[in-house]
């Protein structure tokens, strides 16, 4: 990295990924703020000077963002406001409930930037987010930060493109200010592609096994994502039924997780190759001993949900050293593609600013109607939106964002609450 050191506030930060990755890339940590009390350990472990809250991140006894704002704390402002907001509102294997789930931070995250005023923004999530399901959702964020004088832009990353071996696809948005943004460009792939096999082979014959050179040779592939789980499920495998397939695939037992690396086929189940342990998954998570080395506190289960749910460092390091080059202005000025609108139907009724009637949609998005209702009825699960029925021609006129930014009467904090115990 070339510049100077910057600062970053980051949220939802789990057991350390994306702090681990950013601190490599430049980033001193300002404030990180984390709600399951064992990443918050393991933060701690690993880095005992860093500022670290416990707590829910939107809770003002936590943390107030006004007190980081431009003219606080030294003047300036934060660099990098950053974080991993929770996934299940927006995962494909869940309810995606989007803007009506209490766990849902996303929109909040972005309102912060008005008060926080930072350099840049990077969040990340799952690969659900980029789904048409929630168009309008990620218009509305688009249409938010430039009001606050931002430009924005996501981008699909895939994790083994930057030498993590897994199929691990995060939905990433980073936003600056133009002159700033001018500079950035999204990291490039690495051209280190290592497989399972090669990266757990000296960990997998670490007691000897005879059969750890053909189980190599087997394990020569990417694995399927790591998935941490939550609180509300029980002890710690290798994922769904697809997941256990494609590990089958690799001569890799997923169901559950091993204490150590086998001795002998007797630490094998008949039929089935050798489990991973806690150690084997965080190589495979992007954490190594070299220059990724990290420790894990808590019991066994515990460690496996904070790897499985973290971001892997090493792309939050990728990012991270594109987002410093472009604030230290190390790189040249890039050239960007218009994009088209996310959800031109969310654009349209925003601009009109009033009722629109089903014909006068179909025809200017040359939309079928059939299709024109199923896509209203996905931006409704996001968005009040008024119907007008009757004798009149079918319309509609946009409403309010359902999400939480803040609200001090919205339905999060009675769900929350309710649901605090399994929350992760």
């Amino acid at each position: 990295m070339t510049g100077k050191r910057l600062r970053v506030i980051e949220i939802c930060a789990g057991a350390g990924g994306q702090s681990l990755g950013l601190e490599k890339a430049g980033f001193d940590h300002e404030l990180a703020i984390e709600l399951d009390i064992n990443a918050v350990n393991t933060l701690l472990h690993n880095r005992p000077d860093w500022h670290v809250e416990p707590g829910d991140v939107a809770d003002p006894a936590v943390w107030e963002p006004e007190n980081y704002a431009p003219g606080k704390r030294g003047g300036q402002p934060i660099d990098l406001f950053a974080g991993g907001v929770p996934c299940p509102p927006f995962s494909i294997a869940g309810r995606q409930l989007g803007a009506n789930d209490e766990r849902d931070l996303f929109a909040w995250a972005v309102e912060q930037v008005a008060v926080l005023k930072p350099r840049a923004l990077m969040l990340e999530n799952v690969r659900g987010l980029s789904m048409p399901r929630f168009a309008g959702y990620r218009q509305h964020v688009l249409d938010r930060l430039s009001k606050f004088g931002y430009v924005a832009e996501w981008k699909l990353l895939q994790a083994s493109d930057y030498g993590v071996p897994q199929l691990r696809p995060r939905f990433v948005l980073i936003a600056m200010a133009a002159e700033d943004f001018a500079h950035f460009h999204w990291p490039d792939p690495t051209e280190n592609h290592v497989t399972v096999g090669e990266l757990l082979y000296p960990l997998m014959s670490a007691n000897g096994w005879a059969r750890a050179e053909e189980w190599r040779d087997r394990a020569n592939g990417i694995a399927p994502t790591i998935v941490g789980g939550s609180k509300k499920h029980g002890g710690a495998d290798l994922g769904p039924t697809r997941a256990k397939k494609a590990w089958a695939e690799m001569w890799v037992d997923a169901h559950g997780l091993a204490d150590h690396a086998p001795y002998s086929d007797d630490d094998l189940v008949p039929g089935r190759g050798p489990k991973l342990t806690v150690e084997m998954v965080k190589y495979v998570q992007g954490w190594d001993d070299d220059q990724f080395a990290w420790k894990f506190t808590g019991r066994k289960t515990s460690n496996y949900r904070q790897i499985g749910n973290a971001f892997p460092p090493p792309v939050a390091a990728a990012l991270g050293r594109s987002i410093a080059a472009a604030l230290n202005r190390t790189v040249e000025r890039g050239e960007r593609s218009h994009r088209e609108p996310h959800d031109p139907i969310y654009r349209a009724l925003r601009d009109h600013g009033s009722f629109m009637t089903a014909e006068e949609l179909s025809a200017m998005l040359g939309l079928r109607h059939d299709e024109l209702e199923r896509r209203i009825s996905l931006l409704e699960r996001d968005f009040n939106i008024e119907r007008r029925n009757g004798n009149e021609p079918t319309a509609y006129k946009l409403g309010t964002f359902k999400a939480f930014m803040g609200q001090d009467d919205h339905i999060r904090h009675d769900q929350f609450e309710k649901h605090r115990s399994r929350i992760s």
